[in-house]
C-alpha cells in the first residue's frame, strides 16, 4: 500500500470536515469532486451554493452537491464568527463592525469555523497568496500549546531500492517557512516535525537534529545553536528519540553513524531530519527530489492549532486531492484516532 493509498483508507475511516474557502477555484472543484466521490472528507465550501453549483455543473462533476455551504455574505449566518472574531482579535482593537467585514473574507470564515468547532481543517492557496493563508490561520487559530512557529515539512519518498530511511521515507523540515530559527524554535520544529513523522509518514519518529559538526567534531556558534535546540527539544518532548549535532552522513548511514557517534540512538536510523536553517533544508529537499527522482510530498504546515495547508498557485488537481487527503490525515493525528 502506497503513502497516499494508506492516507486515504484511514481518512475514509474517519471523515473529517475540511474547509475549501476557494470555492469557485475550478482545480479546488475538481480536487473536491473526487474526494467527496471516495467519502475521504465531508466537504464544506464557503460561497453561494448556487453560483458553486453552477460552476460544477460547467465543469461536468457529479458529487458537488452533496457537500456543505456557507455563504459568507449571509449576515445571519456570520454573525457569530464575527462576534467570536471581534472577541479573539479585541486587544488589538477589533470592532465588531470591523470583525463582520472581515468574515466576509472566506479565508478567515474557515478558520473561524474551526475554532469555533463547526470544521476540522481547511485547505486554501489556489487563488490567495501564502502570506493571506497564513496570515487569517495565525490571527483565527494561532499556534498549539507550546509551541510559538509554523514550519514546514515534506516527506521524501526516496526510489525503490534506496537503503536510506524509513520504509523508503524520510520527513525533512523545516523546508518552507522560517529563515534562520533560534534554538527555541528550532527545538519546537524538531517536536512538530516529529508528529507528522507520525501522523502522515506513519513511522515511528527518530529525530536527527543536523549540523556540520557530529559531536563536537567542530566548534561554532551554528554549531552551539543545534547542541542547544537539541536540549530544549529534549524538555519539550522527553518521550522522543531524539539527537544531535549530528552530520547528514552520521544521521542516516548506520556504518557512519556507528564511526562517528557510537552512543547515540538516533545516529545512522535517522528518519526525520531537522535542518538548522531555511536556506539548509530548502536547498536539500530539492537537490534529492532532483537527483534521485524521491517524491515530495509538502510542504506540510505544522505547529498550527489546527491544520491549515497552503497550496501553490500552480497546484494541479492531483496536487490539490493530496494535499486534503494530507490535511485530514493531520486532523485525525490530532484527535488521537
Amino acid at each position: 500500500m502506497t503513502l497516499f493509498e494508506r492516507l486515504t483508507k484511514k481518512a475514509q475511516e474517519h471523515p473529517q470536515r475540511l474547509v475549501l474557502p476557494e470555492s469557485k477555484e475550478p482545480r479546488t472543484l475538481k480536487a473536491a469532486d473526487q474526494i467527496i466521490e471516495k467519502k475521504a472528507a465531508e466537504v464544506i465550501f464557503l460561497g453561494k451554493k448556487e453560483e458553486i453549483l453552477a460552476e460544477a455543473e460547467k465543469l461536468g462533476l457529479a458529487h458537488i452537491g452533496e457537500a456543505t455551504f456557507h455563504n459568507p455574505d449571509d449576515a445571519e449566518f456570520a454573525e457569530k464568527y464575527a462576534e467570536l472574531l471581534c472577541e479573539l482579535r479585541k486587544k488589538k482593537g477589533m470592532t465588531l463592525q470591523d470583525a463582520r467585514y472581515t468574515v466576509k473574507n472566506p479565508l478567515y470564515l474557515g478558520c473561524l469555523l474551526i475554532k469555533a468547532g463547526d470544521a476540522d481543517a481547511m485547505v486554501a492557496g489556489a487563488l490567495s497568496p501564502t502570506s493571506s493563508v497564513l496570515r487569517a490561520a495565525f490571527q483565527v487559530l494561532k499556534t498549539k500549546p507550546g509551541i510559538s512557529v509554523v514550519s514546514g515539512a515534506f516527506i521524501m519518498l526516496l526510489p525503490e531500492g534506496c537503503q536510506y530511511g524509513d520504509n523508503g521515507m524520510l520527513v525533512f523540515a523545516d523546508c518552507a517557512v522560517v529563515p534562520d530559527p533560534t534554538a527555541e524554535e528550532l527545538a519546537q520544529i524538531a517536536v512538530a516535525t516529529a508528529k507528522t513523522t507520525k501522523d502522515i509518514a506513519g513511522l515511528d519518529p527518530v529525530v536527527a537534529m543536523l549540523s556540520f559538526s557530529t559531536k563536537g567534531s567542530a566548534t561554532h556558534e551554528r554549531v552551539d545553536k543545534v547542541i542547544r535546540a537539541t536540549e530544549l527539544a529534549h524538555e519539550l518532548a522527553p518521550e522522543l528519540k531524539i539527537d544531535g549535532e549530528l552530520q547528514s552522513d552520521a544521521a542516516i548511514v548506520p556504518s557512519v553513524g556507528e564511526l562517528k557517534a557510537p552512543e547515540s540512538p538516533v545516529a545512522g536510523h535517522a528518519n526525520t531530519l531537522i535542518f538548522p536553517s531555511l536556506e539548509t533544508g530548502n536547498i536539500a529537499y530539492k537537490l534529492v527530489q532532483r537527483i534521485s527522482g524521491a517524491g515530495a510530498v509538502g510542504p506540510i504546515l505544522q505547529g498550527l492549532a489546527a491544520p491549515v495547508n497552503d497550496l501553490s498557485r500552480g497546484a494541479t488537481v492531483e496536487d490539490i486531492v493530496n494535499t486534503i487527503i494530507v490535511t485530514c490525515n493531520q486532523a485525525i493525528g490530532d484527535k488521537n484516532l
